[in-house]
This record gives C-alpha cells, structure tokens and sequence, in this order.
C-alpha cells in the first residue's frame, strides 16, 4: 500500500469513517454544502448592506418630519397663547388686581374665561396667569400650583418673548406635561404677568405614530440630555427614570448633522433590544425626535431570506444524504426501527409500537421492547384516571369554599373579593356599578314564632328567589345571618333602585302563603353605587348599610337609595358594623 494511501486511511479511522456508508454520506454532504453555504453567505451579505442603507433612510426621513411638525405644533401653542393674552378678559381683569389690590369680579371673569378657553382645547390641561411676583393669581382648575418655568422668565417675559420650561412628569394627570407662557402687557406696554398653559403631549404622540413608516418603528420625543418624555404609542419605559446613555446621545446628535448623513447607528435602548436609531433636532428646543427600529425587525426579511434558503440548504442535504444512507441502511433496519421507538418513548410518546420482522435476537428484543411499552401506556392511562378524579374533587372543593352551605349563595369571603374586584374594573373602566344590601324584617321574631328550621327555609327561599331575579353577571351572597349582598355591574342609581323594587315585591309574593302566617315576610333594601356613595368596598357596604338602617327606622319593608359621599367614612379591610343596635 501507498504512503499517501496509508495515511488517509489512518485518517478516516480517526474520523471514524471505515464504512463505506458513512464514506458515502459523508462526501455526498460536503459536496452539496460548500457550494450552497458559500453562495448564501455573499447573497447574504449584499442584501444586508441594502437593507441598512433603506432603513437608515426611513428612520431620518421620519425624524425630520416629526421634527417639523414639533416645531409648529409649538409655535402654533404659543400664537394661541399670544391671542389669549391680548384679550381683553386677560389684560383688562389682570390690570384692575394690579397693586396687591384684588378685585373679586375681575378674578372670577378671568377664572371663567380661562376654564372656557382650556376646554376648547385638547392640549391645554391647565391654563393660569402669573403676576410678575411668581404668583398665580387665577388658574383654569381652581387652584393654585407650581410656575415649572425657567429661572430667567421675567426677563424673557420683559424683553417680549415666549417662555418654555422643562417637561416634566404631572402626578395628577399622570402624564409628562410641558409649561409655555407668554408676556400679558398692557396699553402701555407695562408688564402685568404671564398667560402659562400647561401642554399634555398627546398630538405630539398622534404626529409621530402617523409618521412612523412601518408599525415595527417606534419614536421617541426626547430631551437634549436623552431624558424620554413621550413616545408614538404613548408608553414609556419608566416614566421618571427614562433616560438614554449619554454615549448614545452623542453618537446619535453626531449621525444626524454629518454632512452627507450617515447610515442609521446600533445601539441598546432603553428596553434593552439592540436596534438601529436615527435622531433629528428640534430647532424650537432642547428637543429631538428618536426614531428607531429593533434589528430584528428592520432585518426581518433579510432574515426570512437567509432562512429560506438554509431551509432549501437543508432540504437538499435530506435528499442527497437519504439517498446516500439507503444504500447502506438495510443491514441495520432493525435497530434503527428500536432507536426510534426508545427515542419517541423517552419524549413521552407511549403509543409507539415497533413493527415485528424476522425472528433471531433483533425479533426477541422487538418484543421485549413493545412489552415494555404496552405496560407503560397502562400505568399511564390508570394515573391519567386518577388525576381526572383529583381534579373533579378539587373542583368540588372549590365550590364548597366559596358558597354557602345553606342557601347555596356565594359566602361573604367571595362576596369580598369580587366587590373588591369590581371597584377596581370600575375604576380603571370609568364605569359605575350598584351594592344592594338586604335584610329580612322581623325574622327573629318568625325564628321564635316558627322554630329554626323553618326559617332556614325561609332564607333558602329568598336566597332562590335572589337568583331568579337577578342577571348571570351579577352575583348574590349571604352576607351574614339573614343578612344578603347582591352586586350588579353596569348598574347606576335608577337601575338598581329598580332591581331592589322587583326583589321586595318578589318576597312579599312568594312568602305569602309561607307557614300559613297573617302577613307575608317582607325584606328592606339599603342601595349603594359606585362612585357615588363610595369608592371602596369598605365604603360601598357601609353606605348600602347605612341605607339599610334607614328603611328599618322608616318603618321597614322597602327600598332606600343612600345618600352617602365618597370619602365621608373611611376605613379598610372588612367594615366595622355601624355602632347601633339594628331593628331586626
């Protein structure tokens, strides 16, 4: 044997290639996969490059005009202001309070035509005048709050010139706002104060999401410090903390004024994605608009592209090594067919059965093998029972924790839960809700006249007749001894007072023939809503309660509507029982 022929061989068994048919499958891969991955790594390549070069383009095409328009949404505010200021309602109700005098009917006009002209426009949360002292003298909301402009206002305000502070985040309407204000002068040019509106940045957020080229962008209003103050969705990541790396604003300011524009940098934003950004300054202010895009996106098809064809790469390589493995697979078949079977068993599949051919060791080990399985597949199956089992009893137990056991109703923890629940979809919602709370009259006295069980009859009864009477959606519970809580969503004041009628009526009715007693039982019903007479299950149950007490003082039998206020008892947790003695 040759030298050369010698030492390949010595390779091939250190790559442990002795068969031929791993020879075959071997160089049958190699051959299709040089050529195929070579060939999509350039096609790759150049696809990148245009991709990059369109997206940089869209991302600077889009800040710029986000930023134009930035620029004139502000100087249209600020002419707006300027109008305002030269009203007569401003200048003339502002001069006649000049002095430290205060006139109360220019405050009050002034008060009223500020509160007009704030509700006319959507993008003034507040309008407010200053004197030249700092202090406001007359606002839009009723109430005095912090000036948020620069240090040298007065002598911008002096010299004529519009005045713009920081934006800033407002607690209160729970967005970032901006303060703008304009010089009020009078006839003869003497400074009587400012006019401020505080600006919500909502139409800066409809600008930029209608210029945003492709829903996968997202653009920013920032800062010259890169601080985040709005974003084309309206979110921001953190509201007082967003800012980006002072490395990345410098990269950023620097793409947008080279001459010609650079491509689009790579950068980590704010929700740690690795994207690609393009900046556009503001000329009014220390603003910029950021737009950018995740490299995930912005390569998407590129992406797609190279999977398809790795996808093509790999399919190709299935049909040539197939073809290269069948001609030396046959011998061992068999043990593949088991490899197979033990591999679809090992990730859980139970159903496999390895197909039986031929006797000798390979026949016995087939079936060895489905024996092992089939035994298998019948534990499983049998624990399978067993957890359908647990789960129904667990379900059971479910609702044996949350109803009552005598009238079948929902017990007061659940009732607790689901009111609580209730506020808070109310709340986030904007919607309103009713609590009714109920009370049998005199059932004390038919537990005495009729014994125990009989008036364990009776609140089942009642309890039914709360269940026909009220909707899918809204839930009954026993609040406590003859005491019942029924909560209706989407229920104002007239609705529900509705609902509690037709419930006492529907006891009188149905109680009427009871026990054979002279008179039907009759039930008094305390009305609470939501927000109205509470903003707090506490407070809810506690007006619906104080209603309560108020048709048993009043002779029982009937329907009372609270006329509590939010915030008029406070509490938390379960409500303390009011500190009387109730009539039964």
């Amino acid at each position: 044997m040759l030298r050369w022929e010698q030492a390949l061989a010595r390779l091939l068994h250190l790559l442990r290639l002795d068969e031929i048919k791993r020879k075959i499958l071997v160089f049958a891969l190699t051959a299709t996969l040089i050529p195929s991955l070579t060939m999509g790594w350039l096609s790759y390549g150049q696809n990148s490059r245009v991709t990059s070069e369109k997206v940089s383009e869209e991302l600077r095409v889009a800040s710029s005009q986000a930023s134009r328009e930035l620029d004139i949404w502000i100087k249209q505010r600020i002419y707006e202001l300027r109008v305002f200021s030269s009203s007569y309602e401003v200048s003339e109700n502002l001069q006649k309070s000049r002095g430290g005098r205060v006139n109360p009917d220019a405050m009050r006009r002034l008060n009223t035509y500020l509160k007009s002209v704030s509700e006319k426009f959507r993008d003034y949360e507040e309008l407010l005048v200053i004197n030249p002292d700092g202090q406001v003298v007359s606002s839009s909301g009723g109430h005095a709050s912090a000036i948020n402009l620069p240090g040298n206002w007065l002598l911008l305000a002096r010299a004529g010139d519009a005045i713009v502070g920081s934006a800033y985040w407002d607690e209160t309407s729970a967005q970032t706002v901006v303060r703008i204000a304009v010089p009020i002068k009078s006839a003869d040019d003497q400074l009587l104060g400012l006019l401020a509106t505080t600006l919500n940045f909502v139409a800066v957020e409809e600008i930029m999401g209608k210029l945003t080229p492709r829903e996968t962008v997202q653009m920013y209003l920032i800062d010259i410090d890169g601080r985040v103050i709005t974003s084309s969705n309206g979110a921001l990541p953190d509201q007082k903390q967003a800012r980006l790396p002072e490395t990345v604003i410098q990269r950023l300011v620097g793409e947008s004024t080279a001459e010609p524009a650079l491509p689009a940098i790579e950068y980590t934003n704010l929700a740690q994605q690795e994207v690609l950004g393009n900046i556009a300054l503001s000329s009014q202010q220390e603003w910029a608009i950021l737009a950018e895009i995740t490299e995930a996106d912005a390569y998407e098809q590129i992406i797609r592209i190279r999977n398809l064809t790795l996808l093509i790469t790999v399919a190709v390589l299935l049909v040539i090594g197939t073809s290269a493995y069948l001609l030396g697979v046959t011998i061992v078949r068999p043990l593949h067919r088991l490899t197979r079977g033990a591999s679809e068993v090992a990730n859980g599949n139970l159903g496999v059965e390895v197909p039986l051919i031929g006797g000798g060791e390979i026949g016995y080990l087939t079936e060895v093998f489905n024996y092992m399985v089939g035994k298998l597949r019948d534990d499983q199956q049998e624990l399978a029972a067993v957890n359908d089992t647990l789960t129904k009893t667990n379900r059971e137990l479910q609702e044996i924790s949350i109803t009552d056991g005598l009238t079948g109703l929902y017990n007061r923890r659940y009732m607790m839960e689901t009111l609580s629940n209730e506020v808070s979809r109310a709340s986030r919602l904007k919607h309103n809700f009713a609590v009714l709370m109920i009370d049998i009259d005199h059932f004390k006295r038919y537990n005495d006249t009729y014994g125990h069980l009989a008036g364990d009859d009776l609140l089942v009864k009642i309890a039914s007749l709360f269940r026909q009477s009220i909707r899918d959606m809204d839930l009954a519970a026993r609040y406590g001894g003859e005491e019942f809580l029924i909560i209706l969503p989407e229920h104002g004041a007239e609705a529900a007072m509705g609902v509690a009628e037709r419930i006492r009526t529907g006891v009188g009715t149905a109680t009427s023939d009871l026990n054979n007693s002279q008179e039907a039982v009759s039930v008094s019903i305390g009305v609470a809503t939501f927000p109205e007479n509470g903003t707090t299950p506490v407070t809810l149950i506690e007006s619906a309660d104080a209603a309560l007490y108020q048709g048993k003082e009043s002779g029982r039998n009937r329907v009372v509507l609270s006329d509590a206020k939010p915030g008029a008892r406070a509490g938390s947790g379960e409500p303390s029982r009011t500190k009387r003695t109730r009539k039964s």
